[in-house]
């Protein structure tokens, strides 16, 4: 046997498989896509025993075995063995105690699978407050499989689960001995018939060949074989999964009744039941969700401010330390302006960055996210979407890419749509430090009655202002978007429970390591390319700058400071980067811009946070000194005397960087989401022309 096993996590959505899988893994985790579809494939590693490894693979949540989400058919795939680029040599599934019934569905159709199982039994802290007993052992016994009770946000049972993993895998053909059900006598002649073909099938896994053989690696001969056995002995893939679930329910009730003792119903209600009494109240629930959304966005402001003001000024320290140890020559010029102007465009929004993702994970964890869609499906529905909507809409303030994936979740096509056409007015976490730093150079630091930032509530205007757009433009769409299907929206609400710290501080620290190596190459990249382009230009023009330049110095040497500072103001204007910039000079200049906000406006396409590289590169390559980025910007004139970043050119653009569509990665994900080119083409137009609009709006109201 591999001493490198593979772990196929499975379990009901909301039953504790992600908090078992980060606790297992800790932040040994990577996050890529299942080979050829847009789904979510965690895979993290963790040492069972000495010298005897795992990979554990989290397949998307799933409450039985009939698939209809695409999420749902990834892991269908993967435990009938149907997907090549995924094996696995054992199942761990996890079940809530608190929900057994309901979980010992997906449980029964996966023994009678005949695969090596391991049973992790979560929220045993919920069962007891339920008053709910369960007889392990004898539960064991009735499955066939062994079951492990964990607790994974305090650690408890781990060790035990790591110990029967090794002795199960041990023995991989060691089969549970009956079947949960009679899964032969549901259609007889046809699983003979098949299993003839595939005697390596089980009873169970054949119905499933018989009711989803299109959707296995199945030849064309296999395909028509099956089809021929199908209509042979009159096969109803309809009536067969009916009279499944029947009788699987019949044997869980008496399993249930043998091994499980559960309290008196009437029994007063837990205190997750009281408290949502409060917080999923008509009137009082609303008001607290815009009070959590307010303390979310004051924090971001607040508790950020100390560690950014340090890492600015280790970064000036550094500059200056750089200025004066090392020659004048391009390649240092390269090393300041470039690579450590570019540098700390990147790393002073980490804080920020790790507290909006900190924040947004505790409210997961808390249970307290799933009261948002609840409350919002009302308002959801009036403008053609539903509450399903809302997580990937929430999820687009972190990221718009894994958000439109995560739409696949939304069964309704038309709703699904439109969420993706929307969700990236959410302001994600690269509009952040765009937000931040032009904030802080309109924005007064003032607090009202010492706790209310004016900073915080003009970023919690931002945000809202593109929800509410996101709101406006999907009531418009819908009557564009000709798609008639039923809607449905059920949602199964997560208990209240402390956040698992140990998950918040590992979220933290890898959206901050994402940031970091994902959008910080693309930034340190720009900020390179940008260096090149803003020192150098057509070499005629350049010359003869330089040479004028010379003469004068050399006439007025008293005024060689400020003459220097006036040569590389015009040399950047001359430069490739600032032919560019005056190019598109006219088009942005009703919009309150100036030829260098509009290379950050090209750049930020890339990705939005280039915004803040460009700046940082464009100001350093001009102004060799060694004040801080937001310094520079305050100080920066037009060629009129007049100031660039006034209230009414900053408002603007916080306006269009809220609504415009400047990100290649999402337009990217449209397409693969939506199958065409059509719907991110539309996006692309739409999102530019209503951010062009409400930004000239914006500045002619505050000129």
């Amino acid at each position: 046997m591999n001493n490198q096993l593979h772990i196929a996590l499975v379990g009901n959505p909301n039953s504790g498989k992600t908090s078992l899988f980060n606790a297992l893994t800790g932040l040994n985790q990577k996050v890529g896509n299942f080979p050829g579809v847009t789904v979510d494939k965690k895979t993290g590693s963790l040492l069972l025993e000495e010298h005897f490894s795992a990979q554990l693979i989290d397949l998307p949540g799933t409450y039985s075995l009939y698939p209809r989400r695409a999420d749902e058919w990834v892991c269908y795939k993967v435990l009938m063995n149907a997907d090549a680029d995924v094996t696995v040599d054992v199942i761990l599934l996890v079940a809530d105690a608190s929900n057994l019934k309901r979980n010992l569905l997906f449980c029964s159709q996966m023994l009678d699978l005949k695969v090596p199982i391991v049973v992790a039994l979560t929220m045993n802290e919920k069962k007891k407050k339920k008053g709910i007993q369960i007889n392990i052992n004898g539960l064991s016994t009735e499955l066939g499989v062994p079951i492990v009770a964990v607790n994974p946000r305090k650690n408890k049972g781990l060790t035990q689960l790591k110990k029967v993993l090794v002795q199960v895998a041990k023995m991989p053909n060691a089969t549970i001995p009956r079947d949960f059900i009679d899964n032969k006598s549901l259609a007889p002649q046809s699983i003979d018939a098949l299993k003839k073909m595939y005697p390596h099938l089980s009873d169970y896994a054949a119905i499933h060949y018989l009711i989803n053989h299109e959707n296995f690696p199945i030849d064309a001969h296999g395909q028509q074989a099956i089809e021929a056995i199908e209509k042979a002995n009159a096969f109803n893939p309809t009536k067969t999964q009916a009279e499944e679930i029947m009788q699987r329910y019949q044997r869980i009730k008496l399993i249930m009744q043998q091994q499980v003792i559960e309290p008196d119903p009437l029994e007063k209600k837990l205190f997750t039941d009281k408290l949502d009494n409060l917080l999923l109240h008509r009137t009082w629930g609303y008001l607290i969700l815009l009070a959590v959304l307010f303390l979310l966005f004051q924090s971001v402001f607040s508790l950020a401010q100390w560690p950014m003001n340090g890492i600015e000024w280790l970064f000036q320290q550094a500059s200056s330390y750089l200025n004066s140890h090392l020659p004048n020559a391009w390649w240092s010029d390269l090393l300041i302006n470039g690579f450590v102007a570019g540098l700390s465009g990147i790393l002073v929004f980490i804080p920020q960055i790790m507290i909006l993702f900190g924040i947004i994970t505790m409210l997961e964890d808390s249970g307290y996210m799933a009261r948002i869609s609840f409350l919002s499906d009302k308002l959801m529905r009036k403008v053609g979407l539903n509450g399903k909507s809302v997580m990937p809409m929430i999820s687009g303030f972190a990221c718009a890419v894994p958000a439109i994936m995560s739409t696949r979740n939304i069964e309704n096509k038309k709703e699904r749509l439109l969420t993706i056409l929307v969700t990236p007015l959410m302001s994600c976490s690269a509009r952040l430090p765009v937000y931040t730093i032009l904030i802080s150079l309109v924005i007064d630091n003032t607090y009202y009655w010492g706790f209310l930032s004016l900073q915080g509530l003009v970023m919690m205007g931002l945000y809202f202002l593109g929800t509410a757009l996101a709101l406006v433009v999907s009531y418009v769409a819908k009557w564009f978007i000709h798609i008639q299907e039923k809607s449905f929206f059920i949602l199964e609400l997560p208990i209240y429970r402390a956040p698992r710290w140990k998950n918040v501080g590992i979220t933290m620290v890898e959206k901050a390591k994402i940031f970091v190596t994902d959008a910080g190459r693309v930034i340190m990249i720009i900020s390179l390319l940008l260096w090149f382009l803003s020192s150098y230009g057509p070499s005629n023009t350049m010359q003869q700058l330089a040479d004028r330049y010379e003469v004068q110095i050399t006439k007025q040497p008293d005024q060689k400071a400020e003459l220097e500072k006036q040569y590389l103001a015009e040399k950047l204007q001359h430069s490739y980067a600032g032919i560019l910039g005056k190019a598109i000079e006219p088009a942005i200049t009703p919009l309150g811009y100036d030829w260098k906000i509009g290379i950050a406006l090209i750049t930020s396409f890339a990705a939005r946070e280039v915004f803040v590289g460009t700046m940082a590169t464009l100001y350093s390559v001009e102004e060799d000194d060694d004040t801080s980025l937001r310094q520079k910007m305050q100080a920066a004139t037009h060629s009129n005397g007049t100031k660039v970043y006034t209230l009414a050119a900053a408002l603007s653009l916080m306006v269009f960087y809220v609504i415009a569509m400047q990100c290649m990665s999402t337009l990217a994900v449209v397409k693969r989401e939506t199958k065409s080119w059509k719907w991110p083409i539309i996006q692309l137009v739409y999102m530019t022309l209503l951010a062009y609009g409400l930004s000239w709006l914006t500045y002619s109201c505050f000129v």
